[in-house]
């Protein structure tokens, strides 16, 4: 017989989008869950699953929130060592800090280190999976698949593939870059949980004929992700048009290679013109949200409200280390600032939601992670919702859970992070 856990607390499931309708309507609670063979097998009341399922091992966590690891479709692990590097924007801040640690990644032992190091950071903030860009090291690929794979985590990643505008020891070549990836490709994706994203940096750092080859290995392989990056600050998109004097804009750097389908992952994406954003919504492409990194870099304020208003599938992100933060908390708190910015503050639930199932659908895998229903892989996390003095006589005077939830999005971290299951088994505590 296979083992069963019953986990109790207060249990928080999302039925639909809170982003259309009330959005308190959109989750239900529960006071516990039954995780069986690594997924959810159970919800419900705490005394119905008690009497159903008498063989199961008892974890009761009070009062504290049950919920759906945190999904994270942007980040950079090779940048972990340096996260909140002072003073840049974007190119200088590449030139600066990124490039001379990525330089690093050759060496597998390093690679593995940091690999290691980043998912031991993530997990104590409740995040259970991620898409990452690596370097250009198919060392860097290998050692994060490694790490991610002994802890059974669902995880995406790709190497990053540049031939110019970067250091002679970050650059490959059209052909170098279409063949590493599809070996690495071919090597890793759909093994346990991992899945491969072909990840062309950005379209500055590639020549169009390196496009061009990511874009026939996408062709090959349409169900694989694509991730890139898009319109992050002005003097990038004016860098852009200078490279491209014959592209309609800068999605179309990507569009005339290939480079736009409904897998493709677009991180940034705040200074779009309106054919961007109407082909974007055609094809059903992701788009990333990134707060932290975009006030950090000092980047621009997303328009969350009138994307989401277009039918947009969007998702939330840190962008470590452009972000300044591993938490999706903090992440959250931030979207919710420059949403105060633009004059349409998140709701709780809607912030939730997009560190969780609406994150999930960017990378086509809510079916299998980002929400606590029956059948879902039983990856979690319970969170303290009083775990700082400051938090916990704000939560005290709490009139329902989206009152005593926010003070966390607002000030928590991983304080606030009581515990972690990765594919049904205990991963922090």
């Amino acid at each position: 017989m296979a083992q069963k856990t019953l986990l109790k607390g207060r249990v928080l499931s999302f039925s639909g989008s809170p982003f259309e309708g009330e959005p308190t309507e959109a989750a239900t609670l529960h006071e516990a869950l039954v995780i069986e063979d690594g997924r959810i097998a159970a919800l419900g009341s705490a005394s119905d699953l008690s009497r159903a399922h008498p063989e199961a091992t008892v974890k009761d966590y009070g009062n504290h929130l049950i919920m759906s690891g945190f999904v994270d479709p942007h980040v950079h692990y090779p940048q972990t060592a340096m996260i909140a590097s002072w003073g840049k924007r974007l190119i200088d801040w590449l030139n600066s800090y990124t490039f001379p640690e990525e330089m690093k990644f050759g060496d597998p032992d390093y690679a593995s280190e940091v690999a290691n190091r980043y998912l031991d950071l993530t997990t104590a903030h409740g995040t259970t999976t991620m898409c990452s860009f690596c370097t250009i090291h198919p060392e860097s690929v290998d050692a994060f698949f490694t790490a991610a794979q002994a802890r059974g985590q669902r995880v995406v990643a790709g190497k990053t593939c540049m031939d110019r505008n970067a250091p002679e020891g970050l650059r490959d070549t059209a052909q170098t870059a279409y063949d590493q990836s599809q070996a690495l490709l071919e090597k890793w994706h759909g093994v346990d949980r991992l899945s491969y994203a072909i990840t062309p940096r950005f379209s500055p750092t590639s020549t169009p004929e390196q496009l061009e080859a990511m874009g026939a290995l996408w062709g090959e392989y349409p169900h694989c992700l694509m991730q890139t990056h898009l319109c992050e600050q002005t003097d990038e998109i004016e860098w852009v048009r200078s490279l491209f004097p014959n592209a309609r804009d800068y999605l179309d750097t990507y569009e005339q290679f290939g480079l736009l389908r409904k897998n493709g992952l677009y991180g940034h994406v705040i200074h779009l013109e309106p054919r961007e954003r109407d082909r974007l919504r055609e094809v059903e492409a992701a788009l990333i949200h990134c707060p932290t990194s975009n006030t950090f870099i000092g980047s621009g304020l997303f328009d969350m409200d009138g994307l989401m208003r277009e039918g947009h599938r969007v998702g939330l992100a840190t962008d470590t280390g452009g972000g300044s933060s591993f938490s999706m908390l903090r992440t959250m708190a931030a979207a919710y600032e420059i949403g105060q910015l633009r004059g349409t503050p998140l709701h709780p639930a809607q912030l939730l939601w997009l560190g969780t199932v609406g994150s999930a659908r960017t990378l086509h895998m809510d079916d299998r992670i980002g929400n606590v229903a029956l059948g879902m892989e039983a990856d979690l996390v319970a969170l303290d919702l009083a775990s700082t003095p400051a938090i916990a006589q704000r939560e005290a005077h709490a009139d329902d859970l989206w009152e005593a939830v926010f003070p966390t999005i607002m000030m928590g971290d991983d304080r606030a992070v009581a515990d972690v299951w990765i594919g049904g088994r205990q991963a922090h505590s």
